[in-house]
């Protein structure tokens, strides 16, 4: 018996100013519902009202949950991803322009950190304590989390701490986990694989698309478009023979899990793969529709 009533995906966006189409938000679901918000605030609203009484959601994020171990204990004195989220949140601002200071707050990271490990500041002007260019290794932190591993036959997610360049997600991170941490502050909301998720109404997990491989967009509206819509139809075929519940089920080579998390998916790439297949024909069917007019706020 299926245990989700919906599954939303969400591929995020550090962008500096309200922006739609390429570096904006996209968000689809396994009912073919795809939104293009153009900013963090609107997103988070959106994602806010899709919660309904008496049904379970789950919200899959693309973006690190976690950072590599160690991290959370040296800012918050804690080692749980959980506190870090509430100490990103309290830094953190972020209006409805989308102007964010996530890059002060990266600088602000390392000067607690004794030396740079975010790293990638794209502004014209340098922020003092961001370096531009990928510093030397931090002596006690890994560049990397268990979870990021190289895909099979695809790419390996970029390290939490890289805030610019293709694929990075450091950025994504810094401007995501406050949002979703106002989310996990609503009753009956839990972020997997953080706190118990089995009787939430609600539940946040983080996700990485490029599980599902090289895709073929030419029925979508863009990349980042077809792989949320196709992630939440993925997800909903391995639901729907109850194959996805057992993916959640934290992987035991992860030796601090409480500090960086899991990709929701992760070891599991043929499985995502041949239930994508299933999937993909069924997002197809929305294709016109999504072309034709985009669900917009």
């Amino acid at each position: 018996m299926p245990r989700f009533d919906r599954i939303v995906i969400v591929d995020w966006s550090a962008a500096g100013r309200p922006t739609r189409g390429a570096d904006s938000i996209r968000i689809g679901d396994d009912r073919g519902m795809l939104a293009n918000p153009t900013t963090r605030m609107q997103a988070h609203h959106l994602l806010s009202d899709m919660a309904e009484p008496g049904t379970r959601l789950l919200i899959g994020a693309d973006f690190a949950f976690g950072h590599p171990s160690g991290l959370a204990r040296q800012i918050t004195g804690q080692g749980c991803a959980l506190a870090l989220w509430d100490h990103l949140d309290a830094l953190h601002s972020d209006d409805d322009r989308n102007v964010s200071n996530y890059r002060d707050v990266a600088a602000g990271l390392n000067r607690a950190l004794g030396g740079p490990v975010f790293w990638g500041d794209g502004r014209r002007v340098a922020t003092p304590d961001l370096p531009r260019l990928k510093p030397p290794p931090h002596p006690d932190l890994a560049a990397h989390r268990v979870t990021e591993t190289p895909v099979p036959g695809g790419p390996r997610p970029k390290s939490p701490f890289q805030l610019a360049g293709a694929g990075a997600v450091g950025a994504q991170s810094l401007t995501g986990i406050p949002w979703l941490n106002r989310l996990r502050r609503h009753a009956g909301t839990a972020v997997w694989p953080f706190q118990p998720w089995q009787d939430a109404g609600v539940i946040l997990a983080e996700v990485y698309p490029s599980m599902l491989g090289r895709l073929e967009v030419t029925n979508w509206p863009c990349l980042d478009a077809a792989q949320v819509g196709l992630l939440a139809r993925t997800f909903r075929a391995l639901d729907d023979r109850d194959a996805l519940v057992p993916m959640m089920t934290p992987d035991p080579c992860i030796a601090d899990l409480a500090a960086e998390g899991q990709i929701l998916g992760f070891g599991h790439d043929a499985a995502l793969r041949a239930a994508m297949r299933q999937g993909e024909d069924t997002g197809r069917l929305h294709v016109r529709a999504c072309r034709a007019g985009q669900v917009s706020l």
